[in-house]
């Protein structure tokens, strides 16, 4: 009797101990976790969508925000050059404790990553202020 009642405590204080160290969640989802959804970032797809040969500067601006750089080609139209670069540092630990009486453990584990972004757009007026051509260039690195 005494034997099962010593077998069904070592069986609770395992599966505690089970439940406890599973508690940890792996870097990938730390990740997700801190990540904000970005809905107003400029991005390839937008110029692509919203950005049409015709619009004037202020549709420009609209959809894409001031300029970093506004200059003239040789023949005195407007030039506008957004740059935007962008660093992500993700890092993100998991700690799991686990003791069975006197004896302990804990397991730490960890990630990082680091991504560089740029996109360059130029975008081109006419003389009456209308976009006559636009192009953009992506890196991820």
């Amino acid at each position: 009797m005494k034997k099962a009642v010593n077998q069904l405590l070592m069986l609770i204080i395992l599966s505690t101990l089970c439940l406890i160290m599973t508690g940890c969640i792996a870097a990938s989802k730390h990740r997700a976790q801190v990540e904000e959804p970005s809905t107003d970032k400029l991005t390839v797809g937008k110029v692509q969508r919203e950005i049409k040969v015709g619009m004037s500067g202020a549709e420009v601006m609209e959809v894409l925000g001031s300029p970093n750089i506004v200059s003239t080609d040789s023949q005195r139209r407007e030039v506008w050059a957004y740059d935007k670069i962008s660093t992500e540092k993700v890092y993100s630990t998991s700690h799991g404790f686990g003791t069975l009486i006197l004896i302990g453990g804990s397991k730490d584990t960890g990630a990082g990553s680091t991504t560089q972004k740029t996109l360059t757009i130029i975008i081109k007026f006419d003389k009456k202020g209308l976009v006559r051509d636009f192009a953009y260039r992506q890196s991820t690195f």
